[in-house]
């Protein structure tokens, strides 16, 4: 008797968390890349199995794993903040350029600091600058009542563009199509570290992720400050008519969120590639981010885990290609499937619940 409550116990805590919802999520997502894969004549045994091999077959690999990981959490982190308090940032790919490009200005501009302060500096500056860059979407949305949605999306733009027409103007370098390299003095690259995993672009890039995860969690579930930006996302009227000034919230809340995918740009360049090249259209990290924030369940520790499923799928696709001759579009397409399923809630439960009452009532019976 006490197994079968037991058994029930956990069965009702589990079906009541939503913690299950992304785990079913990422195995029905793989299963649907497997029937894929095998729709096409592919071997989707081998093509996880080279999958996995490219992603821990190294040390090498497993540094640029982390590398790939690194983007995405700080992307992740920005968008699930902005969600938490009620608002769809769907510009964390212009907050993160604006963030390479203020530490890549900042990195080449000042050539007279020691490492000890150039370094932070280039990281608070671009930090700040991917920060307000998403304060302006928050303001046009508190003040003047412009969706977010469209304000963030033509920043996107706009700042790509004023990126590029940055770097050809201030620090380009002469025949090419990218910028000069940063001063050692900003570097944020870990030497030791990448030799040791056989020259991995290894920097602090995840020690600031893994800082900013908890921040995320300190700031809107311990402070007053968090409670706030938690009851605008709830219920902004509420808010409101519990005194707090809506408009404020939702500025801090865009600055924020800025602020995180502004980071994630600052080590695109200081700790990976050293400059910033002029292109045509972003890398997506931003619109990733959200992928990353909606599997996550926009929870700092879920935003972390999820961002490590994405990497690991981003980088180990490679192998998938090379060792399987499996299209790296399949990747994409399992990680459709998991979006997909993440966002159909309801059928993952109407297809889970039936199977653990049947579980119980045979749990019963035995009982």
């Amino acid at each position: 008797m006490s197994d079968n409550r037991s058994f029930r116990e956990w069965s009702r805590i589990f079906v009541a968390s939503s913690l299950w919802v992304p785990i079913i999520a990422i195995v029905l997502g793989l299963v649907c890349g497997a029937l894929v894969m095998w729709i096409g004549g592919y071997n989707a045994f081998e093509a996880y199995g080279a999958l996995f091999d490219k992603v821990f077959g190294s040390k090498y690999d497993i540094g640029e794993t982390v590398r790939t990981i690194t983007p995405l959490l700080f992307t992740g982190l920005s968008v699930g903040f902005a969600f938490r308090a009620g608002l769809f940032n769907i510009g964390a790919d212009g907050q993160f350029i604006m963030g390479m490009t203020g530490a890549t200005l900042i990195g080449i501009k000042i050539d007279f600091l020691p490492w000890i302060v150039h370094a932070p500096l280039t990281l608070v500056g671009g930090m700040l600058i991917g920060g307000l860059w998403g304060a302006l979407a928050g303001y046009l949305k508190s003040s003047r009542g412009v969706n977010e949605v469209i304000s963030c999306i033509m920043l996107n733009w706009i700042a790509l563009y004023l990126s590029n027409y940055l770097i050809r103007t201030l620090v380009l370098k002469p025949g090419t199509q990218r910028s000069e390299l940063i001063r050692d003095s900003a570097s944020m690259s870990i030497r030791w570290l990448s030799s040791f995993m056989e020259n991995a672009r290894m920097d602090w890039g995840i020690v600031v992720g893994l800082i900013c995860t908890s921040l995320f969690y300190i700031v809107l579930w311990r402070t007053k400050q968090g409670y706030e930006l938690r009851a605008v996302g709830f219920n902004p009227e509420a808010a409101r008519f519990s005194g707090i000034n809506v408009p404020k919230n939702m500025l801090k809340s865009m600055m924020i969120a800025g602020m995180f995918a502004g980071i994630g740009g600052v080590f695109e360049v200081l700790g990976v590639f050293h400059y910033q090249v002029i292109s045509a259209a972003s890398a997506g990290y931003g619109f990733d981010g959200i992928a990353v924030a909606l599997l996550g369940g926009n929870h700092p520790v879920g935003i972390l885990l999820s961002s490590i499923l994405f990497g690991v799928l981003t980088y180990g696709s490679a192998g998938m290609n090379f060792s399987a001759s499996v299209p790296t579009e399949i990747v994409r397409i399992v990680i459709g499937c998991i979006i997909f399923f993440v966002a159909s809630q309801g059928l993952i439960q109407m297809l889970y619940k039936p199977f653990m009452a049947r579980r119980e009532a045979k749990r019963k019976e035995a009982a």
